[in-house]
């Protein structure tokens, strides 16, 4: 029996979409696919529709890698109305409550203090954890609440931007699995007023780099003007694409020669000299350094393929 034909181009890499608000992190991916004319693509870590900044979409075999960059630091720009709860944490909810504004600023610059470090966190049940097999946020819906447990999270700075009126802003670095709504709401609820958040741009993932990021209307102008010259979208809209390993760049590299690379593909662990004593590397082929994929230092000092690119 015949594979079924694949629909799209084989195209390797990243794109670091700049999101805008109003749109699912999914219908976003979706038009990065159509654009891009890619027969596979996911994204890392989505931002709510509200949200806005860096949402990096993997293309082809850069999806294997993706899971490497659920794990990374983020950084995040947040506005948040004061004196009003929703029952999402942000202005997309219906106000649960409203109440008034009573602390100095003494209090407030205490209770951002708090956050400070690592904490404990209870995530949202608007969130898309799971719970037996469904997301916390479809449960949500119903109106049913459901069990969730505490998890660590690290604040590695919080910045005061400013507060006027009933409104503050920051800017906050977090370790994964933060959820920056629910920092919000705890911090509404430390100050007595309750608070929900209405701007939330994500302006960094990763190591990633800021400037490389690239809106819709972008990625539509360079095809429509690829189209103009009689080109293929892709010789303009390739460029833009941060290479295949990228999801993986913060781990170590083992570089192996093509013979020994071979046995790797084929899946067998292979002796590599200065190899790390164990964990996750990064394996590169030749003196091209070609990345060929993901594996582990077992305990006997070979390196065993975990996730390879499919040439």
């Amino acid at each position: 029996m015949s594979r079924p034909r694949r629909r799209g181009r084989d195209i390797h890499g990243v794109l670091l979409l700049d999101k805008p608000g109003g749109l699912s992190s999914n219908d976003a991916l979706q038009k990065v696919k159509r654009l891009y004319n890619a027969n596979r693509a996911g994204h890392t870590g989505a931002l709510d529709p509200l949200a806005t900044g860096m949402l990096p979409i993997c293309l082809g075999e850069a999806t294997k890698f993706s899971r490497y960059l659920l794990d990374s630091d983020k950084r995040y720009r947040v506005i948040a109305r004061l004196g009003q709860r929703t029952d999402t944490s942000d202005a997309d909810g219906k106000v649960v409550s409203e109440r008034p504004l009573t602390f100095t600023d003494a209090q407030l610059q205490q209770a951002l203090e708090s956050f400070r470090g690592t904490t404990q966190q209870v995530p949202s049940m608007y969130s898309a954890l799971k719970y037996q097999g469904r997301k916390l946020y479809e449960y949500a819906r119903e109106g049913i609440e459901v069990p969730r447990e505490a998890r660590s999270i690290t604040v590695y700075e919080l910045l005061f931007i400013r507060h006027q009126g009933n409104e503050l802003e920051l800017e906050i670095a977090v370790s994964k699995g933060t959820y920056i709504r629910t920092i919000i709401d705890d911090l509404g609820e430390k100050l007595g007023c309750g608070a929900h958040v209405t701007f939330l741009r994500r302006l960094q993932v990763a190591t990633y780099p800021t400037d490389k990021m690239v809106t819709l209307e972008q990625l539509t102008a360079l095809s429509e003007e690829a189209h103009r010259q009689d080109k293929a979208p892709a010789e303009l809209l390739d460029a833009l694409l941060m290479p295949m390993d990228s999801p993986a760049a913060e781990y170590p590299e083992v570089n192996l020669l093509s013979s020994v690379a071979a046995y790797l593909k084929q899946g067998m662990p292979v002796q590599a000299p200065g190899a790390p004593a164990s964990g996750l590397v990064r394996v590169t082929e030749g003196a091209e350094r070609k990345f060929i994929g993901m594996a582990e230092v077992a305990d006997d000092g070979r390196v065993a393929p975990r996730r390879l690119v499919v040439e």
